[in-house]
């Protein structure tokens, strides 16, 4: 018999970002519904037993609707430890203070149709890489924005 390991109410302090693009470096951006003015890429926290990848896959369909495994989704294998904000420590065990973040990102051919999940976020937005680099909260995600901008979209 196979015991179910059991399943924290914490959130693991690791995640993913994945920033959703077009071949014409269009960057979607979502906005926090707890936050107003927090535009971000898509993010979110692994799950107990799920590799990245799937964390990753997983983000995206819930977050914008879109299916990941249709597009070119790549793994940059890098990542970003950052200190989680304090109105956001209560979701980690205790004595959690920082999270390890791993950039992904998904390039579309073109700009697709997008359904959010607003109980995460209030609104969405396609804006130039230019814009996305400025209007983010995040270092992290302007700092893989700053990246594909360099890369022109070839990462």
């Amino acid at each position: 018999m196979v015991e179910d390991k059991p399943i924290s109410k914490y959130k693991i302090p690791i995640s993913v970002l994945v920033v959703v693009y077009t071949r014409s470096l269009d960057v979607l951006l979502l906005e926090r519904a707890d936050r107003p003015g927090f535009w971000q890429s898509i993010t979110g926290s692994m799950e107990q037993g799920e590799e990245l990848i799937d964390t990753a896959l997983r983000e995206v369909r819930e977050e914008s609707g879109i299916r990941a495994e249709s597009w070119q989704l790549s793994d940059w294998k890098a990542s970003n430890e950052f200190e989680i904000f304090k109105h956001w420590r209560g979701r980690y065990a205790p004595g959690v203070t920082h999270n390890l973040e791993h950039v992904f990102s998904l390039q579309l051919e073109d700009r697709v149709p997008v359904k959010i999940s607003v109980r995460e976020h209030s609104r969405f937005g396609w804006f130039s890489i230019e814009e996305s680099i400025e209007k983010v909260f995040s270092w992290t995600n302007a700092d893989a924005l700053k990246k594909l901008a360099e890369s022109k979209g070839s990462i």
